[in-house]
């Protein structure tokens, strides 16, 4: 008896997958036939569309390029390595809004962490000027010690420097040594003196380069003026001289798991997803 219940149960489930198997095949003949069923699916997955533009009978789709504002938050000890433990968190976090949307996040991980209660505060950023003009007063706003510092990332800044050696000399030999040159100078608070090595080198390029070489000048000049390149003084109190954190968030989070050949996101999608992992990759 038992035997043959089963060999009935098999026979009715195996009839029950053809027959949805055959259902599903006419439900999608009878949509891929229906104006109105393919106009909705265009509509539900067109993005963001070139007003007014077809061709060969298809409008065209414009895919837009965003690329997300991250951050991480992490607090070392007095060695200068990140703690991480079941209360103290490392917090990672981000948006592909714009700078109001991730000012609040930011916000709401201050606060949560009690910002106003820490020793030091560090903010190290790249030259994005939303960032130098928004988030400082937010720290302030959030009561924030008195040794909060600012700091432009490093690596950013000899970046800086490279396009200036790049620009100054033609052979790759002085392009390497003066760049190599620079850069123990700027680490070592030594700013000013670099600056003026800039002018005089300036003073006797081609208009044309003298251009390219006179930007860069002027990029570090700020920063100077703005106290944000005081590396050898965060160096001695134990505290990082770059964002290499977020460098690695960006590839952990955004370059392997979310870009590839053939992915797009919705924005709305991409949000979600970027909230979801962004807290499982703790660098």
């Amino acid at each position: 008896m038992g035997k043959l219940l089963n060999l009935v149960n098999n026979f009715l489930r195996d009839a029950a997958l053809v027959l949805a198997g055959q259902c599903i095949a006419i439900l999608l003949y009878n949509l891929s036939q229906s104006p109105e069923a393919l106009e909705t699916a265009m509509i539900q997955t067109q993005g963001w569309w070139q007003p007014k533009t077809r061709r060969h009978g298809y409008r065209i789709r414009q895919i837009l390029t965003v690329e997300p504002k991250l951050l991480t938050i992490y607090i070392v000890d007095e060695e200068g390595k990140k703690v991480k433990t079941n209360e103290i968190p490392i917090t990672n976090d981000g948006t592909y809004e714009g700078y109001q949307a991730f000012l609040q996040i930011l916000e709401m991980h201050l606060v949560s962490l009690g910002i106003n209660q820490a020793k030091q505060v560090l903010l190290i950023a790249d030259g994005a000027e939303w960032i130098w003009k928004h988030i400082p007063p937010l720290l302030s706003r959030l009561g924030c010690p008195k040794e909060t510092y600012q700091l432009l990332d490093f690596y950013h800044v000899t970046e800086h420097l490279q396009t200036f050696a790049d620009a100054a000399f033609n052979e790759e030999s002085e392009r390497k040594a003066w760049f190599k040159k620079a850069r123990n100078i700027l680490r070592r608070n030594f700013a000013f003196n670099l600056i003026v090595e800039m002018n005089r080198l300036i003073f006797t390029a081609t208009p044309e380069k003298a251009k390219i070489m006179t930007a860069q000048r002027d990029y570090l000049e700020r920063a100077d003026v703005e106290n944000r390149l005081i590396y050898a003084y965060i160096s001695e109190q134990k505290l990082p001289i770059g964002s290499g954190a977020i460098e690695s968030l960006i590839r952990q989070v955004v370059n392997l798991r979310m870009k590839g050949n053939s992915k797009f996101w919705l924005k709305a999608n991409a949000e979600i997803m970027l909230h979801l992992r962004a807290p499982m990759d703790c660098w």
